[in-house]
């Protein structure tokens, strides 16, 4: 029986690491959803931020499920990273006309946002450096 060559192989891990791209990206811009509300009464431009927060892990999740890059792995590392200072920065300065968060690190759906993106980062960090030496992607 002739071997099949239109179909590249499968690769396991590089799919396995997608998918749990995609979960981790859906999950951030799932968690900021959730706390959007709140933040639209509160502090209205933190809520326009979770929009377009909420609006790149869109994009990113379907870019994870279509090809994944480097620049899509970069882009994933950004929406995981940028929260997380957020995140730091409103419990330890506080965030301009917001400064009611200060010292609130025991927040539930702060810490699994933390958890979550923190995770997602460490993915993103790990796949983008294990696609350097791969040429073209």
């Amino acid at each position: 029986m002739p071997e099949d060559r239109s179909a590249p192989p499968l690769d396991v891990a590089e799919t396995a690491a997608r998918a749990a791209g995609a979960v981790g990206v859906a999950g951030i811009g799932l968690i900021h959803l959730l706390d959007a509300i709140d933040t639209f009464h509160d502090t209205r431009y933190v809520f326009w931020l979770y929009v377009a927060l909420m609006a790149g892990c869109i994009a990113a999740t379907a870019a994870l499920l279509g090809v994944a890059s480097r620049r899509v792995w970069a882009a994933v590392g950004v929406l995981a990273l940028a929260p997380l200072v957020g995140y730091v920065l409103s419990r330890t300065t506080g965030l301009p006309g917001a400064d009611d968060d200060i010292g609130n690190w025991g927040d539930p759906l702060g810490l699994a946002s933390l958890w979550v993106e923190g995770l997602t980062l460490g993915l993103a960090l790990t796949r983008g450096m294990a696609r350097r030496g791969a040429v073209g992607r």
